[in-house]
């Protein structure tokens, strides 16, 4: 009998390339969620009364927005990149019809944003085309967070299409975590900038934002079998516990986030820092299974093993 071999690359080199992002990615990762929490807790504030949390939302989506575009650009280099992917609409590319996501989700974004500064303005500077801003205001809110969930999605399917070992592994359940992360980031930006009297529907956000991410999370861990492993490791196995811990701390402050304005602000910090860190421990665990060979070739043989024919000797 000829024994296996054992798994090797050529030179000791990798077997998957590791993609050439940087920090960049996952703060943009991270901010796009945000911005797209933020949008969909703004539309429920203005549509409930709820004036300060309209505005912490609005203002927060754009400020994030901004950041993430920011940090996108710098990675692609100049921004003409971004604008040359609008050129073609191509439903099976993840990075294609994430550009068009974001590219009709922020006008409505910004003309939310730029209403809410303008409702802000003296009654007397309110005067000419600004007048206008009264009608678009709801609307805009509304559809921002009509194309929100995509937004905060979507990133993880691009993340997942590629043949970065631990992405790749993680697609059926990458894009739920991250969704829950957005919904407890956001919520941790509500509890922080908001009144207690606001907070209500933020809070409740914030609890079951964080449960889901984390529900997913382990979820995902028990699917992905070896390549679930650079989650526990080095880097980035310090960021995702470090992720587990604030997300923990941040949804059982919001428990009684509720009496105290001291807890509100702590637990919403806790969530938005465990959501950054979540975004950053999963690139930094894809970016290390692609160095590894293991990685890449155990989850091949397992494969091959499950789909090999049964053969029946008599």
């Amino acid at each position: 009998m000829v024994p296996e071999a054992t798994f090797t690359s050529y030179y000791g080199r990798a077997i998957v390339k590791p993609s050439p992002w940087e920090a960049d990615i996952p703060a943009y990762l991270f901010a796009g969620g945000l911005a797209a929490g933020s949008s969909l807790i703004a539309a429920g504030a203005d549509l409930t009364g709820r004036p300060t949390l309209r505005r912490s939302g609005r203002l927060g989506a754009i400020a994030a927005l901004s950041f993430s575009m920011v940090a996108l650009v710098h990675d692609l280099g100049k921004p003409s990149r971004f604008l040359n992917m609008l050129r073609v609409a191509k439903l099976t590319s993840p990075m294609s019809v994430g550009t068009w996501i974001l590219s009709i989700y922020g006008p409505f974004a910004g003309a939310a944003a730029g209403a809410e500064v303008v409702r802000m303005l003296p009654a007397r500077y309110r005067v000419g085309p600004l007048r206008l801003a009264a009608y678009v205001d709801r609307p805009a809110g509304v559809l921002a967070a009509l194309f929100a969930p995509p937004v905060a999605a979507y990133t993880a399917v691009l993340l997942a299409d590629t043949a970065t070992p631990s992405w790749h592994a993680a697609y059926k359940e990458l894009p739920f975590v991250f969704v829950g992360s957005a919904a407890a980031a956001s919520a941790g930006l509500g509890l922080v900038t908001s009144p207690l009297e606001e907070t209500g529907p933020v809070r409740r956000m914030a609890l079951g934002g964080a449960v889901a991410e984390l529900l997913m999370e382990h979820r995902m861990e028990q699917s992905m079998g070896i390549t679930a492993e650079p989650l526990h490791q080095g880097k980035a196995g310090r960021l995702m516990r470090a992720a587990k811990a604030l997300t923990l701390a941040g949804a059982a402050g919001s428990l009684l986030a509720g009496r105290s304005r001291t807890v509100a602000v702590l637990s919403g910090t806790a969530l938005l820092a465990g959501s950054a860190c979540t975004r950053f421990g999963v690139f930094e665990a894809g970016q290390a299974s692609a160095r590894d060979p293991k990685y890449t070739v155990v989850p091949q043989r397992e494969r091959l093993e499950r789909d090999a024919p049964v053969r029946f000797e008599g």
